[in-house]
């Protein structure tokens, strides 16, 4: 058997109905693993695990809202009743309100503090003991570039995957003696729907790309590669990284 396989490792994904939550959760299938993902849309989920299911993959999905407390309680309660350990955390939730730093109401940047760093946060502490238990795991934080230099994101965005490749960074440490690995993807702009709508901009599109040396946006596949490695045996020295998934565009100068 190849080493390049996921085969018999249990992995919970949170959104992992579409963009490049959707790709991760089929390239961990199609590489041997068991699939739990989680969502708001709970239509959208039951048709992506029937699929799944009908091809003949083990996977799961729950509907819950992962920047509250009582849903993130909840969705723990139903995975420790499908597993009893687990390999693989892939911390994939997030949202964004585009506006000047200024502009923001409490509640809004809360909203994004609470979706994006507190639910990655809280979910890695929460499954601390299952993902110990396999005595060799990882976390996949899915970070952005929005952390590592200025973006036209908003701050509140900037600021929580800033926090979230630092978290990485510590939970890497602390957690290496539990055989945890943690490591964040950081990418740039990836056609996903999302995405798809700004980059009806031509301006800004063409703006995207005289900033990107590879002179394209990324593909949702081309991260869902890098995070299907990371959670590898075959990485199994890798961890407290920050690697940016972004043709180039963060190192490039002048």
């Amino acid at each position: 058997m190849t080493k390049w396989n996921l085969t018999g490792k249990k992995a919970l994904i949170t959104v992992g109905t579409k963009g490049i939550g959707l790709a991760i959760a089929e390239e961990f299938l199609s590489l041997g693993a068991e699939i739990f993902i989680v969502a708001r849309d709970k239509k959208l989920i039951d048709e992506k695990v029937k699929l799944w299911q009908q091809k003949g993959y083990t996977a799961f999905g729950i509907s819950k809202d992962l920047s509250n407390a009582n849903d993130r309680s909840e969705l723990f309660k139903e995975v420790k009743e499908k597993w009893d350990s687990l390999n693989i955390l892939v911390n994939n939730v997030g949202t964004n309100i585009r506006k000047k730093t200024v502009e923001f109401t409490t509640a809004e940047y809360e909203k994004v503090l609470n979706t994006n760093l507190i639910s990655t946060f809280e979910l890695s502490r929460m499954f601390y003991d299952m993902l110990k238990k396999t005595k060799q795991s990882s976390i996949i934080n899915l970070s952005s570039v929005a952390g590592l230099t200025h973006l036209r994101t908003g701050s509140p965005y900037g600021m929580t995957k800033a926090a979230m490749d630092q978290l990485t960074r510590n939970l890497a440490v602390e957690w290496a003696e539990d055989n945890i690995r943690v490591n964040s993807i950081a990418p740039w702009y990836i056609d996903t729907p999302l995405v798809e709508k700004l980059m009806k901009d031509k301006e800004y599109y063409n703006e995207v790309l005289s900033r990107t040396p590879m002179n394209r946006i990324g593909k949702p596949e081309e991260v869902a590669s890098l995070a299907a490695y990371l959670c590898m045996d075959s990485a199994a020295f890798i961890t407290g990284q920050t690697i940016a998934v972004d043709g180039g565009f963060t190192v490039y100068g002048f």
